[in-house]
């Protein structure tokens, strides 16, 4: 089959279209990781550079992430299986007290996408929370607000991090609609990202770092 295929169904978000390839393509003797690194993760950059050029917009982001997920569920196992290391583990959620999760799973598709190993907190999530999710060995915190009156947990997080003794083993990037860069340097956050496309490059940047 045509592997240019599967990366087409990707940006076009054809869930289908992109499952089956997955499928044929594997069938076929095509290993996991060329799927994953020369077609899955290169045509979700495409979607994210499209989205930062505002030919795309959070739909079609996460039609797209859907589609790649689609492909990466058959992959995974296999993935797993010959040893192939994700580039790093994040640690992902909604600030205690918030309940908003759009953001924050679509910015969690963008991560996974990129090659990440996610650990999806979920929403309403404590300190305590991310404190063990540092222990578990998540190298990058992401947390997530969509309302002023949560953004104070992200600072709390972070104390809580100092106290367990955690706060160098981590780094932590922040985002949701009401948070900005200033914030971010306010609390002693490591990033900031305005968008799920900038916060896996994000990750990305702070891992390198």
């Amino acid at each position: 089959m045509d592997l240019k295929e599967i990366y087409e169904g990707v940006i076009n978000g054809n869930r289908e279209a992109v499952s089956e390839g997955v499928k044929t393509a594997l069938s076929e003797g095509v290993s996991a990781s060329t799927l994953l690194f020369d077609y899955l993760i290169p045509a979700m950059s495409e979607v994210g550079e499209r989205f930062e050029r505002n030919e795309f917009f959070v739909p079609e982001m996460l039609i797209a992430a859907r589609a790649m997920q689609a492909g990466m569920v058959q992959i995974k196992p296999l993935l797993v299986e010959s040893g192939v290391k994700p580039i790093g583990k994040v640690a992902i959620g909604t600030v205690k007290g918030d309940l908003h999760d759009i953001g924050k799973n679509l910015v969690g598709m963008m991560l996974e996408g990129a090659g990440f190993e996610l650990d999806d907190l979920g929403v309403d999530a404590a300190p305590e929370k991310f404190v063990q999710a540092v222990r578990d060995g998540s190298a990058v915190i992401a947390m997530s607000a969509l309302l002023t009156t949560t953004m104070p947990s992200m600072k709390t997080t972070i104390d809580a991090l100092v106290e367990a003794g955690l706060r160098d083993d981590v780094k932590v990037m922040i985002g949701g609609a009401p948070v900005t860069q200033a914030y971010a340097d306010q609390i002693g956050a490591d990033g900031y990202a305005p968008d799920a496309s900038s916060a896996a490059r994000k990750a990305k940047e702070l891992l390198a770092a």
